[in-house]
């Protein structure tokens, strides 16, 4: 789809611990006119869940969202302790810019049951889940309503990757965070959609970027370009990378615009017992399928091949993505928040 597109508008939740890109995230989510965003729930992620509950509902004042609920989910993984990287997003989790107070109410009801409503509520296959942080909100809907499963239009989940990781040499964040609920939602029958650092890190916040945010002039812009010097910088510290990569709105991105990026059918596992490979996602790229452009990754031919339900991006067009993003804040334009 495209900016222009006459086709219904995707219906979306988005399930997020904001964090710097997950807030950039939201606000794509909010202005691109090819997706409808029904709800906004939190995970703990990037910080603890109150944290990251009090910078959602902040950012939804920023972006001016207030017909949409938001609720809490889950304030720690299924098994063991959170990990929080502090180095990264900050005490706050979204340290920088001066965060309005939050004005958006929030749902009494946990994130889970939201999540069940929302689905229950609209026609089977019609809304996509993006989430942006831990999967535990997903795998804990996929095993307290597994008749609701099948009405999922799709998961298109930033994390993983197939070749790296950045929070050990083998598993991103997200998926390291809460390996156990990751691996219930690749072996669910949902389809899947992974979108990791194989992608993400082509998409970086270079100077030459935030120029072009901040030319739209906005005060939302200029927000967003608060939030990433803040974000640079701790990469910069931490990773020696020249701009903050764009992790979370590529995967909000790809919803609206599918042809952002070239993906591969192919079994994804989640190691969840390695000493050294605990939350790396294994992509099986023996036997694949691709559906807009094979990758050479062992692509079958096969006529009587099932392809799977899982999929890997596995290249990027960040122009086309930068210029979904700029059109998205230039649609929110200023909110006065």
């Amino acid at each position: 789809m495209n900016a222009d597109s006459t086709s219904p508008a995707q219906k979306i939740i988005l399930d997020c611990d904001p964090g710097h890109d997950d807030a950039i995230a939201m606000l794509l989510a909010h202005g691109n006119p090819n997706l409808e965003l029904l709800a906004v729930t939190t995970v703990a992620g990037n910080q603890t869940l109150e944290k990251v509950t009090t910078n959602a509902r902040a950012v939804a004042r920023v972006a001016g969202i207030t017909d949409i609920p938001f609720a809490a989910g889950a304030s720690r993984p299924l098994v063991g302790p959170q990990l929080i990287p502090d180095e990264i997003h900050g005490d706050s989790g979204l340290d920088g810019p001066q965060l309005p107070e939050p004005s958006v109410p929030l749902e009494e009801i946990h994130a889970v049951n939201l999540i069940a409503q929302v689905i229950s509520e609209n026609e089977p296959g019609s809304v996509v889940i993006i989430p942006t942080g831990s999967l535990t909100n997903i795998a804990l809907f996929a095993r307290m309503y597994p008749q609701l499963v099948e009405r999922v239009g799709g998961i298109t989940l930033m994390g993983g990757g197939h070749h790296t990781g950045n929070m050990t040499p083998a598993s991103e964040f997200n998926i390291l965070a809460d390996p156990e609920a990751a691996a219930i939602v690749f072996e669910e029958s949902w389809p899947v959609t992974m979108v990791g650092l194989d992608v993400t890190h082509q998409v970086l916040a270079v100077p030459e970027r935030m120029e072009q945010l901040k030319a739209i002039g906005t005060d939302v812009a200029q927000f967003i370009a608060e939030l990433v010097e803040f974000f640079g910088a701790s990469y910069m510290k931490e990773r020696n990378y020249p701009g903050p990569p764009m992790h979370d709105p590529l995967a909000v991105a790809a919803v609206a615009d599918p042809s952002i990026l070239r993906t591969v059918h192919a079994p994804i596992y989640v190691e969840t017992q390695g000493q050294h490979a605990r939350g790396q996602t294994i992509v099986d790229f023996r036997r694949t399928w691709s559906n807009n452009d094979p990758s050479g990754l062992g692509v079958t031919d096969d006529p009587d091949f099932e392809a799977p339900n899982t999929a890997v991006a596995v290249d990027v067009d960040a122009e086309k993505f930068w210029d979904l993003l700029v059109d998205a804040l230039t649609r929110i334009g200023n909110t006065n928040f």
